[in-house]
């Protein structure tokens, strides 16, 4: 019997390939069933990273605090204040929390396979659990960020208002958007290892065009050349998050269509993308 007719044997008595890649549907019900390990892993993960540092939890919030306060005070005294509005260090600080959510699933997202290369080779399960996990463990550290960017809003004078629960609904949206980022970069590093070298790259021209500490309308005169970069929609989860809770920050209809689109397009892409070379994951 030769080796065809014993695939086909196989084939035909149900079995499968070892590491054969399931259909899409089944694939994803399997990452469902085990939405406990995905808790767990990213659990761990956070107390982790907080038993590694003496301030423990609080360089969370540490970190994008000390980013506002760099940057505030180099663009603060170099940018024009035509350019920003009247609350800035309420609209910097919103911004560079927001951005720091983004920039977290970015970067940390291209080493959800590499860098749990052992458990990859050693254990058969949906290597979707990884960059799930990661945004899991994302979306926990988070909620003390937003409670502290609260904190900083009231101390700066912004009122507590109940429009503020309307960055529950955009944060949902931009964790759909990061995940399906976390997935692209994950899948991308995986099979060329020098993407990694530019992700940082990326991270600063996004950083630099989603109107961190500059508002895009003082900037931007051109109502088309502003329409065009209110596409890009890392700045539209950083605005709807300003619009809500940071005066003086309109909130528009087209900043929704661009969030929302923007998230089901990359997490329906990225899970799509992930999945199709399961298969090679551990072998590359």
């Amino acid at each position: 019997m030769t080796d065809t007719d014993l695939a086909r044997l196989a084939r035909e008595s149900g079995l499968e390939r070892v590491g054969a890649r399931p259909p899409l549907g089944e694939y994803l019900v399997s990452v469902w069933k085990r939405r406990a390990f995905i808790y767990t892993m990213a659990r761990y993960r956070v107390q982790a990273s907080v038993e590694e540092n003496r301030l423990g939890l609080g360089w969370i919030v540490l970190k994008p605090i000390l980013n506002a306060l760099l940057y505030g005070f180099i663009f603060g005294v170099i940018m024009p204040s035509d350019t920003r509005p009247d609350n800035f260090i309420a609209f910097l600080v919103a911004g560079v929390f927001v951005f720091e959510y983004f920039s977290k699933a970015f970067g940390m997202g291209s080493r959800a396979i590499v860098g749990d290369a052992a458990l990859v080779r050693s254990l058969n399960f949906p290597r979707m659990l990884l960059p799930v996990s990661l945004i899991t463990r994302h979306v926990m550290e988070m909620v003390p960020m937003m409670v502290v960017l609260g904190v900083i809003l009231v101390i700066v004078g912004e009122p507590i208002t109940w429009w503020w629960l309307m960055s529950i609904p955009v944060l949902a949206v931009m964790t759909m958007f990061n995940l399906g980022v976390a997935l692209v970069v994950a899948r991308l590093t995986v099979h060329l290892r020098d993407v990694s070298q530019i992700i940082p790259l990326i991270t600063r021209l996004f950083f630099y065009a989603s109107g961190i500490f500059y508002s895009l309308e003082l900037v931007i005169d051109d109502p088309k050349l502003l329409k065009l970069a209110q596409l890009n929609p890392v700045h539209d989860f950083i605005a709807l998050i300003r619009g809500y809770m940071v005066s003086g920050n309109p909130v528009t209809g087209f900043m929704w269509w661009v969030a929302i689109i923007s998230a089901v397009v990359m997490l329906t892409f990225g899970v799509w993308f992930f999945w199709k070379a399961e298969e090679r994951y551990g072998h590359d």
